[in-house]
């Protein structure tokens, strides 16, 4: 694909000297939206502020409409990696998987080549085998992006099983799927990566869960943290959210919490299957 914004300039070793060092690396945020609702009130120099101030270097970017993701990306398309969100308004958020427009307009979207991959989608369970899923897994399939779905385990399992070379990327980690189930489910495909934010049982007391540290140090290479903007009050705790996260990236051995902060994004969205 032409144009794709490859993270690789900087690709930071396997381990950190010590934990000031640590608070200094830059993150590579896996969830952000910059939709119309956010246009009025943040500039794309302001969310640039934002991202600086919270040492988030790179985003996996994607809005309603798509327009939002190409104001960012335009600015510093060193930063961006734009992600093709098929919902033309908010309307479409409930209904896209019936709506044969909405993949006519992902394969005229995609034309531009510049995205790494589809979503973030909305699918709800018993809908992964609707016929505008399946043309995004065919286009997943000829082109190497991957696809971006908000989805319960159910509904995750059932879009994996439809092929399983087109790699899936789970956002909020399902939001209640318990951690015995995640690790399950990457047990068992290997082209499943899984998205952290939102969700508030990663750490208690300031203390990291035993069971997520467990999970990503048994798959130390398929999640990645996001912080998901999705309406306009997250930028104003955009720099908290980012203060929250390291606090319990900084608990997990280097090595770990470097995949998680940065690592894991990089190759999802610079490489190919």
């Amino acid at each position: 694909m032409k144009n794709v914004p490859l993270i690789l300039l900087l690709l930071i070793g396997g381990s950190f000297v010590n934990a000031d060092a640590y608070a200094q690396t830059p993150i590579f945020d896996a969830h952000v939206h910059y939709s119309q609702p956010d246009w009025a009130v943040y500039s794309p120099a302001a969310i640039f502020r934002f991202f600086d101030e919270a040492q988030v270097q790179w985003a996996m970017v994607s809005s309603t409409p798509d327009e939002g993701t190409l104001r960012l990306y335009e600015l510093a398309p060193q930063r961006i990696v734009p992600i093709l969100r098929p919902y033309r308004t908010r309307g479409d958020m409930g209904t896209w998987f019936k709506d044969p427009s909405i993949l006519a307009y992902v394969e005229q979207r995609f034309q531009k080549g510049i995205y790494r991959g589809i979503g973030e989608f909305h699918l709800p369970a018993g809908e992964a085998k609707s016929e505008v899923v399946k043309g995004f897994i065919r286009l997943a399939a000829r082109s190497g992006i991957f696809l971006y779905a908000h989805t319960d385990e159910i509904g995750i399992e059932e879009l994996l099983n439809l092929e399983p070379k087109v790699r899936i990327l789970w956002a909020h980690a399902g939001f209640s799927a318990t951690t015995q189930k995640i690790g399950l489910l990457l047990d068992r495909f290997p082209t499943l990566f899984v998205e952290t934010s939102i969700r508030n049982d990663y750490a208690s007391g300031g203390k990291l869960n035993p069971n997520w540290r467990d999970l990503f140090l048994r798959h130390p290479d398929r999640f990645m943290i996001g912080s998901d903007t999705w309406t306009t009050s997250r930028w104003e705790s955009f720099v908290e959210i980012h203060k929250e996260i390291r606090a319990w990236l900084n608990q997990l051995p280097p090595n770990i919490s470097g995949n998680l902060s940065i690592h894991n994004a990089r190759r999802l969205s610079a490489e190919k299957p």
